[in-house]
């Protein structure tokens, strides 16, 4: 079996099991809320990190499925106004009948960039992300003022049902050391590495709702969140990642940004093993400390990407396009470069001892 096969079969079989939730049969209509109970008990028995065979991911095409994308594919849509979240820039347009997009878009925009790579290595490592697909959009009836759509990116959403009260969707950070694996939860080896693969990227705008806590499996009432046998805690938006984590999620500093990126350490100090993230303003996790299970384990999968990969990887999600030029010219950075200070954080998680 070819590794494009492989790569697609497994990504396949993660989407019909994250799918199989999401099947409501008859009249029944799931409550818009959990409670607080619910929701803890759904936290408390999340998984974090499904098995793939990291040498066989295929990171330029990425994740396939309905929906799916090929790399810089031209995507053709119809405007429809409809208020956005975030700072970034973004639209949402749609495909006839009904695909509705969320299109982000401009080269200014390191999320643009930054998102694609970020869910596509945790995707290959296991850990659950949005799906992101490069593309260049033609939007019809576009307002005029949205321009530089050859450099997009498109989400896809994870199937499944998002647990969320009415106080809080998503989840945030510390919630993480509430999984319980006495439950059925995810080892916390499984959770550090999550936390040290955010500090490894810069995941800098961590708040709640940048992550989603989903059921992805069968479950007897569909009324019920507690009934579900699954649940997962996934990333949702990754976009300011790859620069370096600052006090207002700064896009400019703090996503895709190859010098900022490369001077922020993995490790806070020489010793020990307290990550390098500072909380932002937004942000939920800060500075976590990483016990030696979850650094082998993230230093397991990270030494199986080959050098390849890694430059699929970069190159597939443009970072050489990436502009912070108030021309919107590119900057003089190149793939090669990024793969190196990539091989050099993955140095410093491989090299360093943790207590515990």
């Amino acid at each position: 079996m070819t590794h494009k096969r492989l790569s697609l079969v497994v990504a396949l079989s993660i989407a019909g099991s994250l799918g199989a939730c999401a099947q409501v049969t008859g009249s029944a209509r799931t409550p818009n809320h959990a409670t607080k109970e619910m929701r803890l008990a759904a936290i408390r028995h999340a998984q974090v990190w499904k098995a793939t065979d990291v040498p066989s991911m295929d990171l330029r095409s990425g994740p396939q499925g309905p929906g799916s994308f090929e790399p810089n594919e031209t995507v053709t849509c119809d405007y429809r106004k409809k208020e956005t979240t975030g700072a970034s820039p973004k639209f949402t347009c749609v495909r006839p009948p009904d695909d509705e997009l969320k299109v982000k878009y401009g080269r200014f925009n390191g999320e643009v960039f930054a998102e694609v790579a970020a869910s596509r290595l945790f995707w290959a490592l296991g850990f659950a992300a949005e799906r992101m697909y490069p593309v260049r959009v033609v939007c019809r009836g576009c307002p005029s003022k949205i321009r530089g759509t050859e450099i997009a990116s498109i989400q896809r959403k994870t199937p499944g049902k998002d647990i969320e009260t009415s106080e809080i969707s998503g989840w945030n950070w510390s919630e993480l050391d509430q999984v319980d694996p006495a439950a059925g939860g995810a080892p916390r080896a499984h959770r550090d590495a999550l936390k040290l693969l955010a500090v490894l990227i810069q995941h800098t705008d961590s708040k709640a709702e940048q992550q989603r806590l989903i059921c992805v499996g069968p479950r007897t009432n569909v009324r019920e969140v507690e009934s579900c046998a699954e649940t997962f805690m996934l990333a949702h938006d990754l976009g300011l990642t790859f620069g370096r984590s600052t006090l207002f999620n700064r896009n400019p500093v703090s996503s895709t940004n190859l010098a900022e990126w490369s001077r922020a350490s993995v490790w806070s100090g020489s010793e020990g093993c307290v990550g390098n993230l500072p909380r932002s303003q937004t942000g939920s996790l800060d500075n976590p400390i990483i016990a030696e299970g979850g650094r082998k384990f993230l230093a397991d999968l990270l030494v199986q990407l080959s050098d390849k990969q890694l430059y699929d990887l970069f190159d597939t999600a443009r970072f050489q396009r990436r502009s912070t030029a108030s021309d919107d010219s590119p900057d003089t950075t190149t793939v090669a470069q990024w793969v190196e200070a990539f091989k050099q954080k993955r140095n410093d998680v491989v090299n360093r001892v943790c207590p515990g």
